[in-house]
């Protein structure tokens, strides 16, 4: 079910939001050759309760864990584990936190040392896909103009996007309406309207769209097994346009990166 959400219900969930990119961005210190998944995982579940919020996915549909992290491959859904990260690696972090009974849910695939200029590639596309997606989030279009808007960018690059797996509406559920995938068709699927709340995600594979699963009844592989990208923002309409309640500044701070990529999904008034 859709729940539409009020302005002050926006801004709760957007606290939510901000202690999960503040969570990625701390995190974003750490990623490199040698620490494990599970080390990260302890982190970000003590930065999450530190920050007066409890984590999102830890006991969620019985999720083990803090965080899903799935490097390489691995599309979403990974477990984490003593396998510490090597050099060329990439892995998709995706975190959830609930504070104020709203969630927070983003994501953001990291570089773990050098990579291949091809990963660094598909990367790049997959995130820009996503604000190419949020772009068309705005009162008066449709669920599945997002998802054109995604899969035309991804596709022209040779990239596969992922059918099963798809975005979602956001609030003091984590999982609401509508669903929002990374395909579509333009003018198709629920209208969108003021105060809708969402998580877009796009999940991009290098080569095959098809996926697999592991028998631990969580982790989602590339059936060829390829790499996999996946970036995921919360995004609200307000005054008739996307405006994002998470933000990758703090990761870019971390990493030393500057960009202005969400400058337009940003109101003026909004301070974190």
């Amino acid at each position: 079910m859709i729940k539409l959400k009020t302005a002050e219900e926006i801004e709760l969930m957007r606290e939510s939001a901000l202690i999960v990119s503040k969570t990625l961005g701390m995190i974003a210190a750490e990623v490199k050759p040698g620490v494990t998944t599970l080390q990260l995982d302890a982190m970000a579940e003590t930065f999450i309760r530190d920050h007066g919020a409890v984590p999102g996915f830890l006991g969620l549909y019985d999720f083990p864990n803090s965080l899903c992290m799935s490097p390489n491959a691995q599309v979403v859904h990974g477990i984490p584990n003593d396998t510490p990260l090597q050099e060329g690696d990439i892995i998709s972090i995706d975190c959830g936190a609930l504070k104020n009974d709203f969630y927070g849910d983003h994501a953001y695939t990291f570089e773990v040392g050098e990579v291949s200029p091809e990963v660094k590639k598909l990367l790049e596309v997959t995130k820009q896909s996503l604000y190419i997606g949020i772009r068309e989030f705005r009162v008066g279009n449709r669920v599945g103009d997002v998802g054109y808007a995604i899969q035309k960018f991804t596709e022209e690059h040779g990239y596969g996007v992922v059918r099963e797996l798809v975005g979602h509406g956001l609030g003091r559920k984590m999982h609401e309406g509508p669903e929002m995938p990374n395909y579509g068709r333009r003018g198709r699927g629920k209208k969108f309207v003021e105060g809708m709340t969402v998580a877009i995600e796009p999940m991009t594979n290098m080569g095959t769209k098809s996926i697999k699963q592991l028998k631990d009844g969580w982790t989602i592989l590339t059936a060829d097994g390829k790499p996999s990208a996946h970036f995921e923002h919360d995004v609200a309409i307000v005054n008739g346009k996307p405006e994002l309640l998470s933000t990758f500044k703090y990761i870019y701070e971390a990493l030393g990166i500057e960009s202005d990529e969400e400058d337009e999904f940003t109101s003026s008034t909004v301070k974190s």
